[in-house]
């Protein structure tokens, strides 16, 4: 499996914005898709450290320091539901693999897996 390198600009084929980072052709095929999708304002792909790295992101919702909010404020939540797993299960590696939060605006979805954190926000209103 081939590997892309991004660049630490925006792509204007794709509209990410992005970090030197290594990723799958499988992951950009679906971050477009994703991004793609009418009633999704922004994607985000951040990195697993603490406080998570804004590795790609789309959408204007997540440009700038709005985005770093949301990087931090997801990356706490990941973080706060796998320490109320841990003590509910008594840290049996029973790993969280999606989160979906809604608001009265918006609906996020959180998918993290061992090296990213996959970020989603649509207006579920827009459907």
């Amino acid at each position: 499996m081939t590997s892309k390198v991004a660049s630490s600009s925006t792509d204007a084929r794709s509209g990410y914005s992005s970090a030197q980072v290594a990723t799958s052709p499988e992951l950009e095929s679906t971050l477009q898709m994703l991004s793609s999708h009418r009633t999704v304002l922004g994607v985000m792909l951040l990195s697993r450290a603490s406080p998570p790295a804004i590795i790609r992101h789309s959408g204007v919702v997540f440009e700038g320091e709005q985005g770093k909010k949301y990087a931090k404020a997801v990356g706490r939540m990941v973080e706060a539901c796998k320490t109320g797993l841990d003590e509910i299960d008594g840290e049996s590696q029973d790993d969280m693999k999606f989160m979906r939060i809604r608001t009265k605006r918006y609906e996020i979805m959180i998918s993290p897996d061992d090296r990213y954190l996959l970020v989603v926000l649509h207006d579920p209103t827009a459907a």
